[in-house]
């Protein structure tokens, strides 16, 4: 078991919620079981094998969204398929042992699950360009239970344009189609995410915004200058309309590897915004080495433990860890 008597105290009280991790995207390719105990494939734990049921309870974590990724490479066509086929792959992978995973939508939901002693799966949509230009799309993902839509990845869509990646374009916000889906995801429910979007479209999504968005796996800039990561008004943007931004496990965007690059990115978001603002987004099982001390779910204790030793609050913990994530899922239509 990784992690102090007092962090795992912690987990018992604020069960943790992570924002992003690929690995139905496994699951789809290679049959990657959820339900059973994985020792990363490669070394250093890199590209996947980070995430499974029997990790997730004893890293004590509540409940993990699931990014559900399609790659628009040389097709525009097939792409929400994709996404169906993901979200098939889970309840399947449900259906095999109800009593230990569910696929969940709310925050009475998660805490619903926690009381039957199941770990709650959600689900949050990588790129926009699985809509393939249909608002009809995004409100049948919304039926299936998705909670979060990622409106860009690494390239252009019909929404936007993306941070870095095929058709960058620094000096254009959203699309016309782009602020009808921030607007429908609205009404449905739907949580916007900013990860990946260029700083025009970001910060014109949060002007828009009238519920809170987030960021589900990023770094920032004011702990390490890199692309990838966003920068201090871009947290304001999302924290003054109740968002939340998930800090990425991966050493190249957080500028270093170990524990100590991660406490920097959170307390930096502490600083900038407050302790409602910051959340866990590892990107696990997303073609990322992770950092080497967060190689999988049942190692997160740990980041507790440095926290702690960092001088955080113990309450302000469970707000990274479980609270803030709750609160923006408590926000339903």
């Amino acid at each position: 078991m990784h992690g102090s008597p007092e962090a795992r105290a912690l987990h018992d009280l604020y069960p943790a919620i992570d924002l992003h991790a690929d690995s139905l995207m496994w699951s789809r390719w290679v049959g990657y079981d959820l339900h059973a105990r994985h020792d990363p494939p490669l070394p250093r734990a890199a590209l996947g094998g980070h995430v499974d049921v029997p990790r997730m309870k004893e890293g004590g974590m509540g409940a993990q969204f699931f990014g559900l990724v399609s790659l628009p490479i040389g097709q525009r066509h097939g792409l929400a398929r994709v996404i169906d086929e993901q979200i098939d792959a889970l309840e399947s992978q449900i259906s095999r042992a109800p009593h230990r995973l569910a696929k969940v939508r709310t925050a009475d939901e998660i805490e619903a699950a926690r009381a039957r002693g199941q770990v709650g799966a959600l689900l949050g949509i990588e790129g926009g360009h699985a809509l393939e230009g249909s608002l009809d799309k995004l409100a049948h993902f919304a039926r299936r239970g998705v909670r979060y839509l990622g409106l860009c990845h690494f390239s252009r869509n019909e929404l936007c344009y993306p941070a870095y990646g095929r058709g960058r374009k620094d000096d254009a916000g959203l699309t016309p189609f782009g602020r009808e889906v921030v607007a429908a995801c609205e009404a449905l429910g739907v949580v916007v995410d900013l990860a990946h979007i260029n700083r025009m479209g970001f910060l014109e999504a949060c002007a828009m915004a009238t519920r809170p968005p987030i960021v589900s796996h990023t770094g920032v800039i004011g702990a390490f200058e890199h692309w990838r990561n966003v920068d201090d008004d871009q947290l304001r943007a999302v924290a003054d309309k109740g968002g939340v931004v998930g800090v990425i496990f991966c050493p190249q965007f957080l500028g270093g590897d170990g524990l100590a690059p991660v406490v920097k990115h959170m307390k930096h978001i502490l600083d900038v915004c407050g302790e409602d603002t910051p959340a866990l987004g590892s990107d696990w099982d997303g073609f990322i080495v992770p950092t080497r001390d967060l190689c999988d779910a049942a190692r997160l204790p740990l980041l507790t433990d440095a926290l702690l030793e960092a001088g955080i609050r113990p309450e302000t913990i469970g707000k990274i860890l479980r609270g803030n994530a709750m609160r923006v899922l408590a926000d339903v239509p």
